[in-house]
C-alpha cells in the first residue's frame, strides 16, 4: 500500500529537526494541520490565525533546543508535530510573498550574490536566511516580527516581514492546511549565512 505524503511528512519531521539542531539552529515542535475533521489547526485556539505554523507551547522561547535526545523525545512523542525555528539567534529571515521571492531569488543568483537557504511556505511565501542581527539599537526600524502574533506588513515594503528576536518561522517539513508544504527551494548546505542588509537590497528594491 502507497506511503500517504502526511505520513512520510511525519517520518521525515524528527530527521530534519535533528538535522537542524546539529547545525547549532534550535527547534521547537509546532503545531499540526489534522488530515481530517473540521479544524484546520491541531490546537485548541478557537479561529486560530495562523493554523499549522505557530508552536505548540506559549513558552516556545524558553523550551527551544539543540539537544538532540530532546529533540527525540519531543518528535516520539507527537509524530505529527510541525518544526518551527526561532529567530535572532543563529540567523533572521527575510520573509516575502513567494511570487515576488521567486523573482528576486534569480535576481540574487544572476548578479552573483551569495544567497543562503530558501524555503517556501506553500505557494504563498518565500523565506530569505541570512545572518542574525541579534539585537541591535535601530531594530525598530527593522520591522522585526515579535512572539507568535501575525506579521506586521510595512508601508514602505508591503507584504516584507523580518523575523529576528523574538520571532519564529515554520520550517520544513511542516505541512500546512489544505495540504500545502513547508519545502526547501534551497537547503542549508552549512555555507556561512549571508549578509542580511545586501539580501535586504534586493529584496526591497
Amino acid at each position: 500500500m502507497a506511503v500517504s505524503r502526511y505520513a512520510r511528512t511525519k517520518s521525515k519531521a524528527a530527521a530534519l529537526a535533528r538535522d537542524y539542531a546539529a547545525r547549532g539552529w534550535a527547534v521547537v515542535p509546532g503545531v499540526s494541520a489534522p488530515v481530517a475533521g473540521d479544524r484546520a489547526c491541531s490546537c485548541d485556539r478557537m479561529g486560530c490565525p495562523d493554523p499549522g505554523a505557530h508552536p505548540v507551547s506559549t513558552g516556545w522561547a524558553r523550551l527551544a533546543s539543540t539537544d538532540a535526545e530532546v529533540i527525540a523525545a519531543w518528535w516520539a512523542r507527537t509524530p505529527e508535530a510541525g518544526v518551527i525555528l526561532p529567530t535572532g539567534r543563529t540567523f533572521d529571515v527575510i520573509d516575502v510573498p513567494a511570487a515576488h521571492g521567486v523573482l528576486r531569488l534569480a535576481m540574487l543568483l544572476r548578479a552573483g550574490v551569495d544567497v543562503g537557504p530558501v524555503a517556501a511556505v506553500g505557494d504563498d511565501r518565500y523565506l530569505f536566511f541570512v545572518a542574525t542581527r541579534g539585537a541591535p539599537e535601530d531594530e525598530d526600524e527593522w520591522w522585526s516580527c515579535h512572539l507568535d502574533c501575525s506579521p506586521e506588513s510595512i508601508a514602505d515594503n508591503p507584504g516584507m516581514r523580518w523575523h529576528c528576536r523574538d520571532s519564529y518561522v515554520v520550517a520544513p517539513p511542516s505541512v500546512l492546511p489544505g495540504g500545502r508544504e513547508v519545502t526547501w527551494v534551497r537547503p542549508p548546505d552549512g555555507s556561512p549565512l549571508p549578509d542580511p542588509l545586501r539580501i535586504l537590497e534586493i529584496l526591497a528594491d
